[in-house]
């Protein structure tokens, strides 16, 4: 087991070096950030207008809850384009590369890899994640009576859970194509049908309308953004994370078979 962690951790490690030492992920960064400052100066603007309309007519609003809302679902949105980049080389470049084939044969567990490479992209998009804390923080603690940081940190446990469940998939996508524009349009397609599922099941009725509301992204997301922790959320993005874990594994595994 002691093997198997040090493994799993050195794996994380290579992943993560690769991250910060790779041009295209700097620039995924800055875009990313700029993306993010812009549309909190809309949210923060919005939210403006709409205090004083409410003040106009002598309505109580809770601001700092919408702008957190609001920038947190603007936020989710902008992930489903950022996320497949970052997935999109997990695998596809290691068999470019032709070191697929190494990682195949290698004894360290399919799933141990792929583990260790989900935990490096997870950890280096909870870094871009981290700034944006920092300003909503600051924005939000100046709100009179005091913002509940409990729905913050919930929000973005949220932005978490649900970019890991997405990077998973995407990792899977990632192992089956050595091109990775193709693994990058894959997963945001499946990321998109994934996130949409939602509206799909508002124009149905019955068990199949029930399954994709249940299914959906966005509506998990949106609890969670809520401040609402809602078991079948958990469980859901649990279960998109261990699915592209297993499913990556027995890619590799299949890969191997083929080798041997």
């Amino acid at each position: 087991m002691r093997r198997m962690i040090n493994s799993i951790v050195a794996i994380y490690q290579k992943e993560l070096q690769s991250y910060f030492a790779s041009p295209l992920a700097y620039g995924v960064a800055g875009i990313f950030w700029l993306l993010a400052g812009f549309f909190f100066l809309i949210v923060l603007r919005g939210a403006f207008a709409l205090a004083v309309d409410s003040s106009l007519q002598g309505r109580p609003t809770d601001m700092p809850f919408i702008i957190l809302q609001d920038f947190l679902g603007v936020m989710g949105f902008l992930s489903l384009f950022i996320l497949p980049i970052l997935s999109m080389g997990l695998y596809a470049e290691e068999r470019k590369r032709g070191t697929l084939e190494l990682l195949a044969t290698s004894p360290i567990a399919n799933w141990a890899v792929a583990l260790g490479k989900l935990l490096g992209v997870t950890t280096f998009f909870f870094t871009l994640i981290l700034p944006l804390m920092v300003y909503e923080t600051i924005v939000l603690s100046a709100s009179t009576p005091a913002f509940p940081m409990t729905t913050l940190i919930t929000g973005h446990a949220g932005l978490m859970l649900m970019a890991t469940g997405i990077l998973s998939l995407g990792m899977f996508i990632s192992s089956l194509t050595e091109s990775t524009i193709l693994a990058a349009i894959l997963s945001f397609a499946l990321v998109l049908f994934l996130w949409v599922l939602d509206g799909l099941s508002k124009g149905l009725t019955g068990p199949l309308g029930n399954l994709l509301g249940h299914l959906s992204l966005l509506r998990h997301y949106t609890n969670l953004v809520q401040g609402i922790v809602d078991s079948s959320s958990l469980i859901l993005f649990a279960s998109y994370i261990l699915l592209g874990l297993f499913l990556t594994a027995q890619s590799i595994e299949a890969l191997r078979f083929q080798r041997s």
